[in-house]
């Protein structure tokens, strides 16, 4: 562990933000700001995003834009927009990390870019860097950290406070403390997925918040503890969360010639929980080979322990449920060959095939996926017919993962899919996409700027 002679866990991360950022860099930092205003914007139309429309609404004015044409204070834009961007189970994954990066550290990047009035290549860095340290901190804290606390929030503040600070232009010292102060506010724990309610969009709205206050008070001087992460007393420790020295070297430490791990981020393909993509991938290779779902009378689905932990939910009554079902996942697919935002509604959970396919689902644990997890999101699926034949199939990495990734044209599609379903003219859409693609080239950043001024419902 670091002492006062050493450098600490968190200026050990800020010295790996020097390493040149390359366009190939810039183009997949550009694709996730694409794949996450997909998500904010269906996110608005949601109940808890016109909660947060009603709170927004009464906010003090500012130059920041915020989902639903609102111009707020660079705070409390991170706030609103940082809350959106997880309600629908869209937004991207690092799995080691269990960590959704885009969904705090876009919503601070976006508003102090638009606040600094700052040129492309410093937001699209600065989205890079922050991916960087709100993974390796969620590396850090691994997956004991993740049973209690929502790793997303809690990790992920240090990647907001990062792009903010880098956003401001702060020097090493100050980002340090930008980085101390993040921690004091890093929070967000886990009761929000066992009872219902809103509160999952307020731990990530708050640490995109608590990301640009962080940067805003280390820049005006605020000084924070160096060993915020590995202290006696720090996040880590008080969390239970703390690495041993192996692990903790193999984070702060890697190659020099490492990829950014912005790199190593998977897309959703479907609006569910990512442990049960796994599952809905392979329904759908059965659903080819099923002709008539009827014949099915017996399923089962054998995944990683953490699958069943979040996800095992034999008949859902909600749609928060819906997504965080196994059995759903797989019965939609195996009938659809397909997940989509409407197999979420009511009529989706009382159809009366899918409830038999739920009926007939059994899940378990399976030793194989389980020691894989997390560097792998398996699973497998069988199936029994009335004639007695078995049918199987299996995924080591869900469709979206880094072996088995969504091609460019795909994450684009999924974009315009999702912002149309959010409601949005397919011209207004084309256009904030095509502005967020130009962004690695652009000289300015007013194309962004217009697109979201012109975004309107059709």
């Amino acid at each position: 562990m670091s002492s006062a002679n050493t450098p600490s866990w968190t200026e050990q991360l800020l010295a790996l933000q020097g390493r040149p950022i390359t366009d190939a860099d810039r183009h997949r930092a550009a694709l996730h700001l694409i794949d996450w205003f997909g998500c904010v914007l269906l996110g608005h139309t949601s109940p808890a995003g016109e909660a947060l429309s009603r709170w927004a609404a009464q906010a003090a004015p500012g130059p920041c834009w915020t989902v639903g044409g609102l111009y707020l204070r660079s705070e409390d834009a991170a706030l609103v927009n940082g809350g959106l961007g997880n309600i629908d189970e869209l937004d991207d994954l690092h799995r080691e990390a269990v960590v959704h990066p885009a969904d705090t550290l876009m919503a601070a990047a976006l508003a102090l870019a638009q606040r600094e009035q700052v040129i492309p290549h410093a937001l699209l860095d600065a989205v890079v860097r922050g991916y960087e340290v709100a993974i390796r901190v969620g590396l850090l804290a691994g997956t004991a950290h993740y049973q209690h606390w929502y790793s997303t929030a809690t990790c992920g503040v240090f990647g907001a406070a990062t792009a903010a600070a880098s956003l401001l232009q702060l020097d090493a010292t100050q980002a340090m403390h930008a980085l101390a102060q993040a921690g004091m506010q890093a929070s967000g724990v886990w009761q929000c997925r066992v009872e219902p309610g809103f509160s999952k969009q307020l731990a990530t709205g708050r640490s995109a918040q608590s990301g640009v206050l962080a940067a805003d008070l280390a820049a005006a001087g605020m000084v924070g503890p160096r060993h915020i992460l590995e202290g006696q007393h720090g996040c880590l420790a008080a969390t239970g969360s703390l690495p041993d020295a192996t692990r903790a070297r193999a984070v702060l430490a890697p190659a020099p010639d490492a990829p950014w791990l912005i790199h190593a981020v998977s897309f959703k393909p479907w609006p569910a929980c990512r442990h049960v993509h796994p599952a809905i991938a392979c329904a759908m290779q059965l659903h080819a080979r099923v002709a008539d779902v009827e014949e099915i009378v017996r399923i089962e689905v054998s995944s990683y322990q953490t699958a069943l932990d979040f996800a095992d939910q034999a008949q859902p009554h909600t749609r928060q449920q819906a997504r965080f079902s196994l059995q759903h996942g797989v019965a939609v697919a195996l009938l659809r060959g397909d997940f989509w935002l409407g197999d979420t509604q009511a009529e989706s959970l009382t159809h009366p095939v899918l409830t038999r396919l739920r009926g007939c689902t059994q899940v378990r644990a399976n030793s194989r996926w389980s020691r894989a997890y997390p560097a792998h999101y398996g699973a497998q699926v069988q199936v029994w017919l009335r004639d007695g034949r078995r049918l199987e199939a299996q995924v080591v990495d869900a469709p979206g993962d880094p072996e088995n990734p969504m091609s460019h044209a795909a994450v684009l599609a999924k974009a315009q899919r999702v912002m149309q379903a959010a409601g949005h003219a397919q011209q207004s859409v084309t256009a904030l996409i095509q502005a967020c693609v130009d962004l690695p080239q652009a000289i300015s950043m007013d194309s962004l700027w217009r697109a979201l001024r012109q975004l309107r419902p059709a």
